[in-house]
């Protein structure tokens, strides 16, 4: 691994200000807006600022409170494991205050590639709803009594407390790319560069819309004023089996000798599901 050019300790040992690729217009706004949402969801460990548009993707600027590996405190005191560097323990940047669930229906979403605070009201029934048990119409949140975790071992909601970002990144912004890769492990990992203009990560970073429980997602079941669902489309859809899932997910393929799975899940989340149970390709082990 190439070591990060610093020369003091300082900001970089504890936050790191990046751009991150939202998504493309080409998808359509609709498409643009969830995608938005969802990302700018993640705030546990990411402070998001202003969105932006350029040749023809939307992008936001970002900070990510993760320290360095190489960074190593006692008590008021810290030490660069790398260079030999010690003095008082560095700063980070500034967190600031993202509050997503407003109360009284009222959030902050993404709208029109914006921030905007929207009341998302459940939808109006105009027929009473029996009360038919979930064991009967299968409409139970498979993920409510699930042991997943993410691979800092936090249990339950693993595919609401992590999730892919891209970094952009050109080969020539080494310095970027080094305090990128030095990030402490596993709140960032699975860095992977496939082009010349970015870098892909897998990052720990809990999403803001999840219920005081942990578990249940506050946009589930809402809609915005024009009826789409108020939840991003990417939350709702279930995995392929054994794809990419977290340890503990309900979704992994149950060993041999075991008691058979359950009858088929319905394709679209109908219920208390969280977030996005599909990773990309090698991820949710750690």
């Amino acid at each position: 691994m190439i070591l990060p050019p610093c020369r003091a300790l300082g900001t970089q040992c504890r936050s790191l200000h990046v751009t991150l690729r939202v998504g493309s217009f080409e998808e359509g706004i609709t498409s643009l807006d969830h995608e938005a949402t969802w990302l700018l969801g993640h705030t546990e460990r990411i402070t998001f600022h202003e969105l932006w548009e350029g040749d023809g993707d939307l992008y936001v600027e970002a900070t990510l409170h993760l320290p360095c590996r190489y960074l190593h405190l006692t008590g008021g005191q810290a030490t660069c494991g790398a260079y030999g560097y010690t003095g008082r323990a560095p700063r980070g940047a500034p967190r600031e205050a993202q509050p997503l669930q407003l109360g009284a229906d009222r959030f902050v979403v993404v709208h029109r590639a914006r921030n905007a605070v929207r009341t998302l009201s459940f939808p109006h029934r105009s027929l009473p709803v029996l009360d038919i048990p979930p064991a009967v119409n299968g409409d139970a949140n498979p993920c409510a009594t699930a042991r997943c975790r993410t691979a800092d071992n936090t249990m339950n909601a693993a595919c609401c407390r992590d999730l892919q970002i891209e970094i952009m990144c050109t080969r020539r912004q080494r310095r970027l790319e080094a305090l990128v890769r030095s990030r402490k492990s596993p709140y960032l990992c699975k860095i992977d560069r496939e082009g010349d203009f970015s870098i892909e990560a897998e990052m720990i970073s809990a999403c803001g819309y999840l219920g005081a429980d942990g578990v249940a997602c506050t946009l589930h079941g809402r809609q915005r004023a024009d009826g789409r669902p108020a939840k991003p489309d990417l939350c709702s859809e279930w995995p392929p089996k054994n794809q990419g899932l977290h340890p503990g997910c309900v979704f992994r393929r149950r060993p041999k000798g075991n008691k058979p799975a359950p009858p088929p899940a319905p394709q679209v989340c109908k219920n208390l599901e969280v977030g996005r149970h599909q990773l990309g390709p090698g991820q949710g082990d750690g």
